[in-house]
């Protein structure tokens, strides 16, 4: 009896061992923005013009879990603004000057991600506070997450209008849109 006992024990402990989930070591790995690669384009469009241009961004980090994009943070040089069409030097001093992104008291932003949700295997819609012109607010936008390969790097790219007027840029409304086209463009590497 003892014997039957013992192996309906070991039968019933073999059997529980078997169906148990399985507990897989997830493991973070962070890259390191690639500032001399990645940056932000704009498009500001007036009633009778637009002006391309674009921020260099300054340093930032991704972690990434499994091959998902999970976090990161992200600091812009909004000092180092690069207009790119004919208006040049002349429009960059106004749009660093207080009457819109105030580079002087303002000269960086930063994006912290809170939360990513993949809707593809290549695509995910990115919430997160952005620290802009001295106002923190919360944006959305979805996310092409182009490479997540830890030799090659993590690129990833987002194209999306941002409202100024929500971070206190508010300079020639009614002429100016308040919408400005964002193009982010975030290489990082191990």
């Amino acid at each position: 009896m003892k014997k039957i006992m013992l192996s309906v024990v070991m039968l019933a402990s073999v059997a529980l061992i078997s169906f148990a989930p399985k507990t897989s070591k997830t493991e973070e790995t962070t890259f390191s923005v690639d500032a001399t690669k990645s940056r932000v384009d704009f498009t500001g469009s007036k009633t009778s013009d637009f002006h391309t241009g674009y921020f260099p961004v300054k340093s930032g980090s991704v972690k990434v879990v499994d091959g998902k994009l999970v976090g990161g943070t992200f600091a812009v040089n909004v000092a180092g603004i690069k207009v790119t069409d004919g208006a040049g030097d002349n429009l960059m001093k106004h749009l660093i000057s207080a009457d819109f992104l105030d580079a002087v008291n303002f000269a960086e932003a930063t994006f912290t991600i809170n939360s990513v949700n993949y809707t593809r295997a290549d695509r995910a819609t990115v919430s997160g506070d952005l620290n802009l012109h001295g106002v923190k607010a919360p944006i959305t936008f979805v996310a092409y997450i182009r490479s997540v390969d830890p030799a090659k790097g993590f690129f990833a790219e987002a194209f999306f209008p941002l409202d100024r007027s929500v971070f206190g840029v508010k300079y020639g409304i009614g002429a100016i849109d308040t919408d400005v086209q964002l193009a982010i463009h975030l290489y990082a590497k191990k």
